[in-house]
């Protein structure tokens, strides 16, 4: 490992403090792992630093070579464009640094194995004469315009489910795509299980995970006779930080490739055809550290991107529509025409 290499940990950011706390306090915990390696981390929007932040950072210590992976999930729009657009820009203005990005925490068997511990942690918190077959287990995602994204939440619950030995599975999500949490919910009622496990796939809390738990409580109201159980997010499980770990090694590999195969942007995915090429750009110049109101102390004081979409660029910054922007149980922003 060269003396001039770092680390750029990509966050996505949010205007709740708490869950900007929790995505510190990740990149800070692989630091340590990491350490004496420079780490540094930054944000997409709503919160500060902002990426270009940690990049300037690492580039103040001497750093010529950075490997850069996002914190997230899974690959949508942000993984796949908005971050990419804001590492390619960087390397731009400073040809000195060289910059390889990493995929997502993806659909991982270390990711499954920490996802079950938090389930498992609700459950043994439950009350006690209600069996594991007995119980559905609805698996909430974030909620994206990428269908691939969608379906791997479909798959953790899936994995989830015939692992841990649940008497159905269910998903949903908190919102861009259907169905969202309560319709879901109500459809998992007249299953008949006597309890439900609502687990949030996460990282880190904020406004969508509550949600996820205010949505459940509404549910559970409505339904007295069933017991609604509500499991911890991933946050910094010791797993996450394993996989975290493992996409930097995966670089220096050159085994870091995103799945090209279901993405929108390079092939014709049912009902997205029209987005093959749209162009890889941003969307949140407007709004970088704007949020949260105060930048978070954070330590010490050739971008190659994997996932090229061979876009041209004569489209407009802003996102493209949703195919099935009506859909009785999508969320009202669905409804939204894009701005010109």
């Amino acid at each position: 490992m060269s003396d001039a290499s770092g680390v750029m940990i990509c966050g996505h950011g949010s205007r709740d403090e708490n869950a900007v706390h929790e995505f510190e306090n990740m990149a800070l915990a692989i630091r340590d792992r990491l350490a004496p390696l420079p780490v540094e981390f930054g944000f997409l929007e709503f919160a500060k630093p902002i990426i270009r932040d940690g990049l300037d950072s690492l580039r103040a210590q001497g750093v010529k070579h950075v490997r850069a992976v996002p914190g997230m999930l899974f690959a949508a729009g942000h993984a796949k464009n908005d971050i990419p657009s804001v590492l390619n820009r960087y390397q731009a203005e400073n040809p000195s640094v060289g910059i390889r990005y990493g995929r997502e925490l993806a659909v991982d068997l270390k990711m499954l194995r920490a996802a079950g511990a938090r389930v498992q942690q609700c459950l043994d918190a439950a009350s006690d004469g209600i069996e594991r077959h007995d119980t559905l287990l609805m698996v909430v995602g974030r909620g994206a315009s990428d269908p691939d994204a969608n379906g791997n939440v479909a798959k953790v619950m899936r994995m989830l489910w015939e692992g841990m030995g649940f008497g159905w599975g269910e998903v949903a999500y908190s919102g861009v795509t259907f169905p969202l949490v309560e319709p879901a919910l109500e459809h998992a009622v007249r299953l008949g299980f006597p309890r439900i496990v609502v687990f949030p796939y996460f990282l880190f809390t904020g406004v969508l995970v509550r949600r996820i738990y205010d949505a459940t409580d509404r549910v559970a109201a409505r339904f007295p006779d069933v017991e609604f159980l509500k499991a911890p997010y991933l946050n910094d499980h010791p797993l996450v930080l394993e996989t975290m770990c493992e996409r930097l090694e995966e670089i220096d590999a050159g085994v870091n490739n995103m799945n090209c195969q279901m993405c929108k942007y390079r092939e014709q995915v049912l009902g997205f055809e029209d987005q093959v090429g749209l162009a890889q750009e941003s969307h949140h110049h407007h709004v970088e550290g704007v949020g949260t109101g105060h930048a978070h102390a954070h330590g010490d004081h050739d971008h190659h991107h994997q996932h090229d979409h061979g876009h041209d660029h004569s489209h407009g910054g802003h996102h493209h529509p949703y195919p099935h922007a009506d859909h009785p149980l999508g969320p009202v922003s669905l409804k939204q025409t894009p701005a010109d």
